[in-house]
Order: structure tokens, then sequence, then C-alpha cells
């Protein structure tokens, strides 16, 4: 094989910098035709799901956008090069496309800075907002009535204001969720007497789900030093907060949480364990307790519609008790990117994800209906939110220009009166102090955490600087936030995938054993589970830290009772005479977890 020359090489260089630079200019060009108002957490969970390899729902767009635009460029500078380098111009042309890839890159990577509020401010330097602003809810006085009422509190997954009819502030023609519309115009929405529904913005750190409810019970931003969704992690979780759960709990509530997912994933366990000692009512304790099969998994665990049938038990037995009651649940079938279709489901929109919504809206307010039939229910406030704005690029597209995205929102049977007619401008962390208030709590002050009482002439701090300027406040790293979020290990944690001693749900169980040739055969078992698993994957590589795996192949469950897994992997392309194999899950966002490694000798 003939040696490439110096300026070979420096050419393929060049031209590969040249090809970063291009794929990443397409990259923003992406982002900046595709997602609109992206926050810094929506774009580190893209992209890292991108560099995975994962399309998330988004693979015509990425193709069109990215792959095939690429492959055309990279083509052209194919034949450019040679036809340069036949006229003896080939140094000219390299630095050229050197110098316009740069021009590229910068065109569309500014213009997604630009656009996409949060980028710039999310990394600069920490501010005092948070420490100016907070109220601690051990510092105020909080009046609960005689009597104190029930609560149910409702989490709808990614559901929005915004997939309402035009005529009642949404922003389709057709109303995708009229259930829920008339639920919300019937009761409270704080819209004033605007005939326009009203709805929260999701701040920076309330994007996602464990954000929103963190948001929506504690009055602040998630904000912490190992990723948005790793306090699985922990024990404790921000064990200095005082959160409605707290609050609930000292004044002797009987608290659950339902959920038709692992409680485990993002820390949610850890979250409501650490703030009020609820119950937990999962995924898995619906297998334990015999509510679904063994080996019954569809989406996320179970579905809304099993969801809301289990409750209508868990809420019966509570109500028996002599005490008040907390029924707090967490819907999944609206998750991105297009939801679950169960069998309540019609096809109504031509459209998944619309269907799956209109359905949500139906079981919603079935539930409503049957808990107004309850002899408990005259003492029973509702509260009905989207926990934040779907990630669904699909659902963004269809956003018309310039129209405002909020959460559901919903109070029903609130024990409280609107000291104003105005509509409010409000954020999901204003709903912890008017969740209290909606039970008849007297706030002294009417604001806890960041929150405000919505109920109370007390402006918001959207009112008072302005939604725009608190969303920039709160992009930026608070050190008084996390000074109330003790980390039991930072440092190891940032090693987390590097490390075998520090493993999701280690397990000691794992066994290699050849079968045929260089076939072997992997087995792993007795793991805790601490996300959904979708798919298991046996890896192999030469490299112990795994940078890049040379081969690896799915596992199969063989026994749930143990979590027990098995697959073959051929290592006939692994080059010497020893490599390591690592048993690896997928959560149902394709994050990639590792649970063991052994090494092997070939």
């Amino acid at each position: 094989m003939r040696k490439l020359s110096k300026i070979e090489k420096k050419s393929i260089i060049i031209l590969a910098i040249s090809g970063i630079c291009i794929l990443l200019g397409l990259l923003a060009h992406l982002a900046n035709k595709y997602w609109q108002n992206l926050t810094i957490q929506e774009a580190g969970h893209l992209l890292k799901q991108m560099a995975k390899g994962h399309t998330m729902g988004f693979g015509a767009e990425m193709l069109f956008t990215v792959v095939i635009p690429l492959i055309v460029i990279i083509a052209g500078i194919i034949v450019l090069y040679n036809y340069a380098k036949k006229h003896r111009r080939r140094r000219n042309m390299v630095n050229m496309t050197l110098v316009l890839s740069f021009v590229f890159v910068a065109i569309f990577g500014s213009s997604f800075v630009v656009k996409h509020s949060g980028i710039i401010t999310a990394f600069g330097q920490g501010n005092s907002f948070v420490g100016d602003h907070y109220v601690s809810a051990d510092d105020v006085n909080l009046t609960f009535p005689k009597k104190k009422r029930n609560l149910i509190y409702i989490y709808l997954e990614s559901m929005e204001m915004t997939s309402t009819s035009q005529k009642n502030g949404g922003n389709f023609k057709q109303d995708l969720i009229p259930e829920l519309t008339a639920l919300s115009k019937k009761y409270e929405n704080f819209s004033g007497k605007s005939d326009q529904l009203d709805g929260a913005y999701s701040m920076p750190g309330a994007t996602w789900t464990m954000g929103g409810l963190f948001a929506q019970t504690s009055g602040l931003p998630l904000q912490t030093a190992i990723g948005q969704n790793a306090m699985y992690s922990q024990s404790l979780f921000f064990p200095k907060l005082t959160t409605l759960g707290n609050i609930l709990d000292r004044e002797g509530y009987n608290q659950m949480f339902m959920l038709g997912s692992n409680c485990t994933f993002a820390g949610r366990e850890a979250y409501f364990k650490t703030h009020g000692n609820y119950q937990i009512e999962d995924y898995v304790a619906a297998k334990k307790e015999g509510e679904i099969p063994q080996n019954y998994h569809v989406f996320w665990g179970y579905e809304d519609q099993k969801l809301f049938a289990f409750s209508k038990n868990k809420l019966t037995n509570l109500a028996s008790q002599n005490k008040p009651f907390n029924f707090t649940m967490l819907t999944v079938d609206t998750h991105f990117p297009s939801g679950y279709k169960c069998p309540l489901c019609k096809d109504e929109f031509g459209n998944q994800y619309y269907d799956v919504m209109a359905c949500s809206s139906r079981q919603v307010a079935s539930f409503v209906k049957w808990c107004q039939s309850q002899s408990w229910y005259k003492n029973t406030t509702i509260i009905i939110n989207g926990d934040h704005p779907t990630m669904s690029s699909a659902y963004k597209k269809a956003v018309q220009p310039g129209y405002t995205r909020k959460t559901y929102t919903c109070y029903i049977n609130a024990d409280a009166k609107r000291e104003t007619n105005n509509t409010r401008v409000y954020t999901t962390m204003d709903n912890f102090p008017t969740t209290l208030a909606a039970l008849g709590v007297d706030i002294e002050g009417n604001r806890l955490g960041l929150g405000t009482n919505l109920f109370s002439k007390t402006p918001t701090l959207s009112e008072v600087y302005g939604y725009s300027a608190e969303k920039k406040a709160l992009q930026r790293t608070s050190p008084d936030l996390l000074k109330l979020e003790p980390i039991a290990d930072v440092e190891a944690m940032k090693q987390f995938q590097f490390t075998d001693a520090h493993r999701l749900g280690h397990s000691d169980t794992m066994s290699v054993e050849k079968v045929k040739g260089k076939t072997y055969k992997v087995r792993i078992s007795d793991f805790k589970h601490y996300k959904i698993v979708v798919n298991m994957n046996a890896k192999a590589s030469t490299n112990p830290q795994f940078l890049t795996p040379t081969v690896q192949s799915k596992m199969k469950c063989v026994d749930p009772e143990t979590d027990t897994y098995e697959g073959t992997i051929d290592l006939s392309k692994i080059k010497g005479k020893e490599c390591y194999i690592e048993v690896a899950y997928e959560d149902p966002e394709l994050c990639n977890y590792p649970l063991n490694r052994m090494k092997v000798t070939l």
C-alpha cells in the first residue's frame, strides 16, 4: 500500500475537521428548524441521545436535514478535491474548505444560541435570585382549618393548555382535550374574567417530569450537581427542603404516590419518601400486589387505563381511614414522542399523539366524575396540572409561531376564593402555596419557595419581574439552591460510567460461559431495577473503560421474578487474548446504564 505524503495527511486532517464543523452546523440547523424555545435541559438530553445514535422520534427530519445534506456536501468536497489535485490547487482548496466550514458552523451555531433562550445564560455565573426571593415553609405560619381537607393531585404527563381550541386560548382549531377544557372552564385556572384559559409557565429546572414534580411541590427549580435525572442514585433528595409532602405529613395526612412506571426512575421514590414518607404504588408494586401479571409491560410499565382503575380502589381504602389523605398520581400515556395508544383510544385526528391526548382527556374527566360521586368528595380538593410541556418535536411544529405554551391547570372544589379577577401570570412553582391555599390553609405572606398563592392579590415573581426576566435569572446556576442538595459523593457520580464499584443496581451474579468457538453465553440476575429495562445488552471491548464497545448483542429476560437475563455474544471480532464483557441496560429514554463487567480470557 502506498504511503501517504505529508500534504495528503494534512489534507485528510483538515478535511476531517471541516466535516465535523459541517455536521455541527447541520445539527444546529436541525434544532433551529424543528425545536422552538429549546431549554438547556432539553438540548443536553437530545444531544446525548443523538450521540448514541437514537432518533427520538425525528428520524425523517434527521435524514433530510442532516444526513442527506452531509452526504451531498462531502461528495461535492471529494469531487472538488480531485479536481484541485489534478490542477495542483489542492492546498488552496483544502484551506478554503476549512474556512468555509468554520463560517458554516458559526452562522448556524450563533443562530441556534440566539434563538434558543437559555443556552448562553445557562453557562453564566451563578446569581442570587433564588437566595433573594426564596421563602422557606419553616419561616412562615401555616394555619390549617379545623377540619382538614383531602387532596387529590393529578400530574398529567406533558399536558398543555396549547391542546385546547383557539377560541378557548389554545393552538388548535379543533379541541384535542374537550373534557379537560370543560373542567378548567368550570372551575379555576386563574384566567380571571377572560374567556381564554390560563396555564403555568415551566421555568428552567421544571421542563421534564422530575423537575415538574419538584417545582410544583417545593416552589423551586430542580438544579443538581449530578444531572437532572441522576437523583436515583441518592438515598435522600434535597432533605433540607420543607415541601408540600413534609407539611401534610406533619399535619397527619396519609400520603400515597401512584404511577404506572418504576418510581425509582429519576429519583422519584427518594423524593417522595424523603418528603412526606409517601406510600409508593408503582409498576413494581402492582406486580407484587397481583394487580398485573409478572411479565406485563407496555410503554413505561402499565397504561393509564389501569392507573385510573387501580386508583379508585386505593382512594376508597384511604377514605375509609380516620385521617385526611393526599393521593398524588402521575399519568404516562401522553409521554413523547407519540404517546401510548390503549384500547380506549379512538381514531379521531389522524395523529396518534392527538388521539392519545383526547383519550387521556376522557379518562381524567371520567375519573373526576367518579370522585365527585363519592361521599368523601365534599371535603376533597382535586388539582390537575400538566407536569411540563411536551418535548415532542412533531407537536411543537404544529404550534403557531408566537404562541405561548403553558401547562394545563385546573383547581376543583378549592376551599379558597380569588381576591382578584385579573388574569395571573404564573409558573408551576406557584402551585406549591396555591395547593395549600386550595386546602383552606392560611399562608402568612402568601409566598412559599419561589411561589405565590394565586388565590391572593400578592403578585407572583413573574408579575413583578416579567416572565422573561425570571426565566433568564433561573437559567443560571444558583449557589443557594445547590447548598440545599447534599450529594453523598459528587466526584464518584461524575466518574460513575467509568467505574466498576459504583454501578446502578450492581449485581454479583453475572456469569460468562463459553458455548462454542468464540461464542459466549452471558447471564446476569438479582439486580435492583433503578429504571425500567427496555433493552438489556451484552457488550465486549478490549478497552476496560468501554469507550467504544467492539461488539454487542441483546439479552432476553428468562426469569422475571429474579430479574435474570441471558444472551450470547460472538467475540470473533475481538483481536487479542483477552477482553471485557459488560452487561448494560437502556431505559425508556434510551439512556445506557452499566450493571457489571467481567474480564474474559479468549
